[in-house]
């Protein structure tokens, strides 16, 4: 064999080994971010830590069953006598975060039944005394049963009921508001996408390749014809307050953005009364 020939030889060799390595690579990394979604996406917790009766509120134990026969647990709020907003009769659909369960939502749905709105708590799938585990298309069909719920058993006007996300509640909160009619969408603390917030932290790492849990809320938000409320902190430690920036960009009008105060779990309480005062400005129409 001439020199030539054993320089092309070992050429071929090295591609066909650099080949194989990066398709190793992209198998490994492909099998990382699918045991990441299944793994490190969702902290349900099975423990009711507090009910709505603690703070004063009456409620009613709910059980829903969604389109794949999934049993989920949640409390139903009915709205005060008295409160700015009680003779609107709204109630909320409130799509909660990654993790805990509507246990650790109970303070801020005081603040909204303050408010004199009435207020639906859901868990998703496998959190709290929810059947299942969760994933995206899952929590799509959970929250497809707490506005069945809303609409068909309490008879509620879809003119009358707010959709509210918060955290990875707000990708399950904008899809029922593409899904199904309401009156306004409330979008707390949210990222642009799973592959965005991947990028964020990775950012030299080709995530948005292998995600398939998207919750793509940038995509999505512009298609929501209805009015919007975004809320973001500067101070969120968790999703960048710049995602919010960019989310209420994208929103069709009519919209609105409140800058929250305070970290990415507490920023409703932690703003004072500029939250309450935000989204009563937002749902009041008169």
């Amino acid at each position: 064999m001439s020199p030539a020939s054993r320089t092309r030889a070992w050429l071929l060799s090295l591609l066909r080994i650099g080949a194989a390595a990066f398709v190793l690579a992209m198998i490994a990394l492909w099998a990382g971010v699918r045991w990441l979604e299944r793994n490190k996406l969702y902290y349900p917790s099975r423990e009711i830590s507090v009910i709505p009766r603690t703070l004063g509120m009456p409620f009613e134990d709910v059980s829903l069953v969604t389109a794949d026969r999934m049993r989920l647990h949640g409390w139903f709020i009915p709205a005060p006598l008295q409160g700015p907003l009680a003779s609107e009769g709204l109630a909320i659909l409130l799509c909660h975060g990654n993790a805990g369960n509507i246990s650790n939502r109970v303070q801020k749905a005081a603040l909204l039944h303050q408010l004199g709105l009435s207020v639906l708590l859901f868990d998703y799938r496998g959190f709290g005394k929810s059947e299942g585990t969760p994933s995206e298309p899952g929590t799509y069909l959970d929250a497809d049963a707490a506005y069945a719920y809303l609409t068909q058993t309490r008879k509620i006007p879809a003119e009358r009921i707010v959709i509210h996300g918060e955290s990875i509640g707000n990708g399950v909160a904008i899809e029922a508001a593409l899904r199904h009619p309401s009156r306004a969408l409330i979008v707390e603390s949210a990222f642009t996408s799973i592959a965005g917030m991947g990028k964020s932290v990775v950012p030299w790492l080709p995530l948005q390749w292998f995600v398939t849990w998207r919750y793509d809320n940038l995509a999505k938000l512009p298609k929501v014809g209805r009015p919007i409320l975004v809320m973001h902190s500067r101070d969120d430690e968790v999703i960048p307050f710049a995602m919010g920036q960019a989310l209420f960009a994208a929103a069709c009008e009519p919209k609105r953005f409140l800058e929250l105060k305070g970290s990415h779990n507490d920023g409703f309480a932690e703003s004072g009364a500029a939250y309450p005062e935000a989204i009563l400005s937002f749902l009041k129409t008169d």
